[in-house]
């Protein structure tokens, strides 16, 4: 064991830490060293998100003192920014130590002289992005892990805007962070007088802010009894969907009742990530039981969304990020000008792994439509950047995020659902399907598949491992791929695009980040991205053809689907 590592358990042995505390690290020095050396063989990273980390004993864990200490930097940066007239607003999911993680973070704010407005119980993260912009906060927090193994649970840091931190703060808020050296530097309680509650009344305004959102609030009135089924996947969305569901005017709602209860140990998936087919199969047993119109599924802090819908044989099938991102972003732009509402500076914003079907259908209607890194962060920044100039519309990115107008900065599975489902009333008002629809939009603009291979190396050794892939890829990226050129290499940490075939050179005007495109000469692209939460590196995969027909869509899909494992093979991922 290094000896720095020995040093942080001792000083937890020894220091101002709960008795059980000691006696856990003292068990697990006798029955599991190596668990104990990963628990201490650095710090859990303050990233520029926030926290996120398995949780237990330890500097490497989630617990009541790594909580601490990051609340403690993340006030004493607020009162740099701000002054002493500050409040920050707080809420949490419904992972195991979450409401204890939550009322930790509020009392220590609470007692470095901050006002604090805590949700009463657990709450979707998006409201908590509505709630710093509606109350004026300067600042906020939100405790989830979002869909991670239920082992985990997190920390999420939000600014005065109510999006997630962006430079020069995010690495600010860190460099402060890192100057807690002992938890002898937090004020722990003695504020509590600061601490306000929040509930109904915010819930409200938070609905009805969902509810103007609408574009064709008579087809929804028309399309009342649209056979929906939905599960929260036993997180927050129970709170809110069920609510602005019937706000829409939907009285035709079944929910998936052995997922209906917020709990943390997730005990009908496996994981509970609504991208995964496994964690929506009960719901797609009882939609398909319900012969419903829609299947919807949230992850526990309801920011994603699943969509679930029927073929054209009947078969029930989940669409990807990318297939709800397209049908989400077509129905705004297309909305809007049918209603005469579109303005000549609407804008929509995506993320650069996001599919290039949407820059195709924003270009066809005339609409400016802007790729920035993943995280709605960045989504967030943009708009306040255009804010007064370009009218933001819709933004969103491929793992099931969407963001629907500018009154919240991340992305918000419940107005999410509440469009999904206002979707499938306008079509099926037309005697139609979501899935006909996104048929109709293949042929108008090309079939695009997308495809995401995920690489988890865990432990000490994992960072490193990612690492080392990245380099081999910068140093030598690939020249062909499935028999064609690789024509361009995108290197957005060095802000850097580059035509491999003539040697041009031109600046990417993004900021920095650890991610790589490879593009082919007909325009498809892999991207090589290290995850900023998780001990992963995604691969995304995206390609495209012309559709020449309806009846030609599963032939031609399925010949996207071998390319796409032509290519991963040649890059050895498989």
């Amino acid at each position: 064991m290094e000896a720095s590592t020995q040093l942080k358990i001792d000083q937890w042995l020894t220091g101002p830490y709960d008795d059980t505390v000691k006696t856990a690290i003292k068990q697990l020095q006798q029955e599991n060293p190596a668990e104990l050396e990963d628990a201490f063989y650095k710090n859990l990273e303050f990233g520029t998100g926030g926290l996120r980390g398995i949780m237990g004993i330890g500097s490497n864990r989630m617990n009541k003192y790594t909580v601490g200490m990051a609340t403690q930097g993340y006030a004493n940066y607020l009162k740099i920014c701000f002054g002493n007239d500050i409040s920050v607003a707080i809420a949490h999911d419904c992972r195991n130590n979450s409401r204890f993680f939550a009322e930790t973070t509020a009392n220590i704010f609470a007692a470095n002289g901050i006002k604090v407005y805590l949700f009463e119980s657990l709450r979707p993260t998006p409201e908590l992005s509505y709630a710093i912009r509606k109350l004026g906060c300067k600042g906020g927090v939100v405790c989830t892990a979002s869909h991670n193994p239920k082992e985990y649970n997190g920390y999420k840091a939000y600014w005065d805007d109510g999006a997630q931190m962006v430079p020069p703060h995010d690495k600010n808020v860190i460099a402060e962070v890192d100057k807690i050296a002992s938890v002898n530097d937090v004020k722990w309680n003695g504020g509590e007088n600061n601490i306000h509650i929040l509930g109904a009344d915010m819930d409200a305004s938070y609905l009805d802010m969902v509810k103007g959102l609408s574009v064709y609030p008579d087809v929804c009135k028309a399309q009342h009894d649209l056979n929906i089924v939905y599960t929260p996947i036993h997180g927050s969305g129970i709170m809110l969907v069920p609510q602005v569901l019937e706000k829409f005017g939907f009285d035709h709602v079944s929910i998936v009742e052995e997922q209906s209860k917020p709990d943390g140990n997730f005990p009908t998936v496996v994981y509970p990530n609504p991208e995964e087919t496994e964690a929506m199969s009960i719901g797609l047993k009882k939609a398909a039981a319900l012969n419903a119109d829609i299947l919807l599924g949230t992850d526990p802090d309801a920011d994603r969304v699943a969509i679930g819908i029927k073929n054209n044989k009947g078969e029930w099938v989940l669409l990807n990020g990318n297939q709800t991102a397209v049908l989400a972003f077509n129905y705004m732009i297309e909305a809007r000008k049918a209603k005469g509402i579109a303005q000549p500076n609407d804008m929509v914003i995506k993320t650069i792994v996001t599919t290039d079907m949407i820059d195709v259908i924003a270009q066809q209607n005339q609409v400016a439509c802007y790729n920035v890194l993943t995280g709605f962060k960045w989504i967030a920044a943009l708009i306040k950047e255009k804010e007064g100039k370009e009218q933001y519309i819709i933004g969103g990115e491929e793992s099931f995020g969407l963001m629907i107008g500018d009154q919240i900065r991340d992305k918000d599975a419940v107005s999410a659902v509440a469009l999904s489902c206002e979707m499938a009333a306008y079509e099926k008002n037309k005697g139609r399907t979501l899935y006909d629809k996104l048929i109709d939009l293949y042929l108008q603009y090309g079939l695009y598949k997308e495809s995401l291979v995920s690489i988890t190396k865990k432990g000490m050794n994992g960072a490193a491992a990612i690492d080392e892939m990245m380099k081999g890829y910068r140093a030598a990226p690939p020249t062909m791929l499935d028999g064609m050129a690789v024509t361009s290499l995108l290197d957005y940490q060095l802000q850097i695009g580059k035509n491999l075939i003539t040697g041009e050179t031109w600046t990417i005007d993004l900021p920095k980040s650890n991610v790589l495109q490879f593009v082919l000469a007909d325009g498809s692209k892999i991207s090589a991205r290290p995850s900023g939460t998780e001990p992963k590196i995604k691969f995304y995969f995206s390609v495209h053809t012309t559709l020449e027909s309806a009846a030609a869509f599963e032939a031609t899909e399925l010949e996207l689907d071998k390319r796409i494992e032509r290519i991963i093979h040649e890059m050895g991922l498989k």
